[in-house]
Formats: structure tokens, C-alpha cells, sequence
């Protein structure tokens, strides 16, 4: 692996269209394990039933809940500590690395004790029906119990991929995402343990992922070291990463409160229309993952570079990321939506409304995804660079300032039709924010590379 200061010549000089790819492979690898175990885990717990399949769409409000929180804590202290780096002061990053980490393990601590005290209101609250909610609660119990080495391991593996050393946090996530993917039939069907089992088999694999970023954390020399006398009960040290992981809090959580709604409002058409949504929202995932991925490996050079004043070379990462992501995404719109009913029956063959439901709500939202190439990319873009008022704004935008509304609002007119049209309804307001946004930052942006250029030795 690189040294640190091969490292630094890689993220200031190095081409970006070589260092993004080679920065976002393992993080697209490991979000394209997770989205397939997430979809494993629909798959073989839509083989139990409907109501069982809809329960894992409940639960998995819960995970995203969490994952946001871990998410905010993980990149906010990420996007902090490689400010520090690109500015010379480790002992700063340090800080924030076992702040991170350790504030990440005691939330989870927190949403073991609270998330089983309270389980019964906790799954309606996410939206189950009453048949629903049995399979939900035997879901959700083991998920708690893993919360903490989940939570650490989302924060860890932000930390090392903001450090330039993705390749480590794959190969903890994969591991267990892998890992996951192989106990889901053994622990549902030849145990019998039903949908207990998929949780057992998510929680074990979190565990073990968690064990082994923190392996790699703590043994390889290229690392920032997690170690208590770096921890620093500090508001300005807190308030900082907050600041900066607040987007991905916005961008995630809202995911979480958008899904939950459309529990609630599709649990109005029955358990099929949850368990369509469900399967539509995990198949999108898998597809976005790797868009996500994408972004992951552009912004530890977009925070890296604007912290060192190479305010050009973030431009051109951005502009170029825009592309990459935009044509990935169109391909991948393209080659699905021919086959959409296919991919939904593949979920659930024997529920004909499963399959009416989920196959047009997957199309039309087909149909809005390349949108997401310049949105996402806008997002991360100013949440790197620190503008977290703008970031968080559109971060929370699809999600929350656009698609609740139309939750609200196009249902009572089109029945299932409005739930199925209020995600690309939402997915256009959220591109011309993003426009709007973004062109101000790149402006000013500009400028910032004429003040470059002028100082520039030579």
C-alpha cells in the first residue's frame, strides 16, 4: 500500500481519471455486495410470503435509520480528518478518527437498549400492517442486538476510505456481505429459523465485518490509529463533524422517513403494495450503488485537494464524475427497463399484485434514474468541500423537501399511481435545485481557480 506521502502526490497530482476509478472500484465492490445481500435477504424472505417480504421492507427503515447516523458521524469525520491531512496536521485527524468511531459505537450501544425496550411501537411506527408485524419484530430484534459493530463498521469504513485506502473497507464489507448472502438459506429454510434467520445472518455478518475493519485499522502501518487519548469530548471537535456529515444524516435518514411514508400510504392497498415498493426500492438500490460508489471515490479527493487550495482540479473531478455517472446510469436504465416485470416476478412469481404494482412503479422510476448522475455528484460535491448548508439542502431535497409532498399530494388523486409517480416526480424538482445550487458554488469556484493560477509558482 501507499505511504503517506505517495498518497498525498496521488490525490494533489495524479490524473483524477485515473485516482477516482482506482478510489471508488473497492467502494462500488462493496456497495454492490451489500445492495446483493439486501436483496438476498428480500429474495429468500419473499419465499416465506407476502407479509414476510413486506416485513423486511419495514425493517430495512430501521437499518437505513441507522446507517444514516453512522453515515453522518463516519463522513463528517472523515471530510474533517482528510481536511487535516491535505493541511499537514495529523495529530488534528486523529482527533477526529477516534472521536468518530468511538461516538459511533456508543449510539449503537444506545440503539440496542432503546430499539428492544420498545420494539412493539417501533415496527408500527416503520409501518407494518398487523400481519406484517410478527415477522417485522422477529426481524428487528437481532438487527438491534448488532447495532453497534454496524454502526462502527459504516463510520469505519468512511474513515479509510477518506484516508485513500478503500481497498481495505472492501474487503471487510465484502467479507461479510458475502458471508451474509451464504447464511441467509442455510438459517431460513434448512434451520427453519423463518425470518429470524436473514436477521441472524445480517447481525452475524455485521459482527464480523465489524471485526475485521478494525484489524485493518489497528495493524497496517498506512493507517490512522483509533486509540482513547485521542478522544476528545469537544463541542467544537463534534459540532465540526456534524456539520459536515449533516448531508449524509439529511440525504439518508429522509431515504428512511420517504420509505416509512410510503409504508403507511401503500399499507392502505394491502401487504402486496408494501411488499412491491419494497422489492422496487432494493432493485434501484443495487443499480444507485454503484453511482454512490462512484461518488465515495471522488470526494476523499474532492476534501484532499480543496483543503491544499487545488481549487481547479476539484472542478474538473466533479465534472468529470457528472459523466461517468450519468452514462452508467442511462446504460443501466436502458438494459432494465425492457425487463422490468421479469425483475419483480423474480422476487415474488406467485403474487400477481406484487407483480402489477411493482412492475410499473419500477419502470417509471427507470425512467428518472440517470437524473440522479448530476444530483448525487452536486451533493457530495459541496458536502467535501464543507458548504454544509448548501449540501444538506440538497441532500435532503428528493427525499424530503420534494418526495414527502408528493406523497401527500398524488396518491388521493391517482390511488397506487401516485405513490408509483412520486419518486421521479421528485427525482426532476431535485435536478433543477441541484442546478440552481451548484452553479452559484461553481461559480465562485472561478474565481477561486484565477486567485490559484495568479499564485502559482512560475
Amino acid at each position: 500500500m501507499k505511504s503517506s506521502s505517495s498518497r498525498k502526490q496521488m490525490m494533489l497530482y495524479d490524473p483524477v481519471e485515473k485516482v477516482i476509478p482506482k478510489l471508488a472500484v473497492p467502494t462500488i465492490i462493496s456497495m454492490l455486495i451489500t445492495s446483493i445481500y439486501n436483496m438476498a435477504d428480500t429474495y429468500f424472505v419473499s419465499q416465506i410470503g407476502t407479509s414476510a417480504s413486506g416485513a423486511v421492507g419495514v425493517t430495512s427503515s430501521a437499518m437505513s435509520l441507522m446507517q444514516a447516523v453512522a453515515y453522518m458521524i463516519g463522513i463528517g469525520s472523515g471530510i474533517n480528518m482528510s481536511k487535516c491531512l491535505g493541511q499537514g496536521d495529523e495529530e488534528k485527524a486523529k482527533q477526529f478518527v477516534t472521536t468518530g468511531l468511538f461516538t459511533a459505537f456508543g449510539v449503537g450501544l444506545l440503539i440496542t437498549v432503546f430499539g428492544n425496550l420498545f420494539m412493539n411501537p417501533i415496527v408500527m411506527m416503520l409501518g407494518a400492517t398487523e400481519t406484517i408485524a410478527p415477522y417485522a419484530k422477529a426481524y428487528a430484534s437481532y438487527i438491534f442486538y448488532a447495532a453497534p459493530f454496524m454502526m462502527t463498521s459504516f463510520a469505519m469504513n468512511n474513515l479509510l476510505r477518506y484516508q485513500g485506502l478503500a481497498l481495505y473497507g472492501m474487503i471487510g464489507i465484502a467479507t461479510g456481505g458475502i458471508l451474509n448472502i451464504l447464511l441467509d438459506p442455510l438459517l431460513i429454510f434448512t434451520f427453519e429459523l423463518g425470518t429470524a434467520g436473514a436477521a441472524i445472518a445480517t447481525a452475524f455478518s455485521q459482527v464480523i465485518s465489524f471485526l475485521i475493519l478494525l484489524f485493518m485499522t489497528m495493524t497496517r502501518k498506512e493507517t490512522i490509529k483509533l486509540h482513547p487519548k485521542y478522544y476528545r469530548f469537544d463541542p467544537k471537535i463534534y459540532g465540526r463533524i456534524i456539520y459536515n456529515g449533516m448531508p449524509s444524516l439529511g440525504r439518508q435518514g429522509l431515504a428512511s422517513v420517504s420509505t416509512i411514508v410510503i409504508n403507511h400510504v401503500a399499507g392502505i392497498y394491502g401487504d402486496a403494495a408494501i411488499a412491491a415498493f419494497n422489492i422496487v426500492n432494493r432493485f434501484v438500490m443495487f443499480i444507485n450503488s454503484s453511482v454512490i460508489g462512484f461518488g465515495q471515490g471522488f470526494q476523499p479527493v474532492c476534501s484532499f485537494c480543496y483543503g491544499a487550495k487545488k481549487f481547479s482540479r476539484v472542478r474538473h473531478a466533479f465534472w468529470y464524475c457528472v459523466k461517468v455517472t450519468t452514462v452508467m446510469l442511462i446504460v443501466f436504465s436502458t438494459l432494465c427497463f425492457p425487463f422490468a416485470r421479469q425483475i419483480v416476478t423474480l422476487f415474488r412469481k406467485d403474487d400477481l399484485e406484487v407483480i402489477r404494482i411493482g412492475t410499473l412503479a419500477l419502470r417509471l422510476q427507470l425512467c428518472a434514474l440517470p437524473l440522479w448522475g448530476f444530483t448525487i455528484m452536486a451533493s457530495m460535491f459541496t458536502q467535501s468541500i464543507g458548504y454544509g448548508v448548501r449540501a444538506t439542502l440538497l441532500s435532503t431535497a428528493r427525499q424530503g423537501m420534494f418526495l414527502l409532498p408528493m406523497l401527500l399530494i398524488l396518491p388521493p388523486i391517482f390511488d397506487v399511481l401516485g405513490i408509483q409517480m412520486a419518486r421521479p416526480v421528485a427525482d426532476i424538482f431535485t435536478l433543477l435545485l441541484s442546478i440552481l445550487v451548484t452553479a452559484g458554488t461553481l461559480k465562485k469556484f472561478h474565481k477561486l481557480e484565477d486567485t490559484e493560477e495568479a499564485t502559482a509558482p512560475g
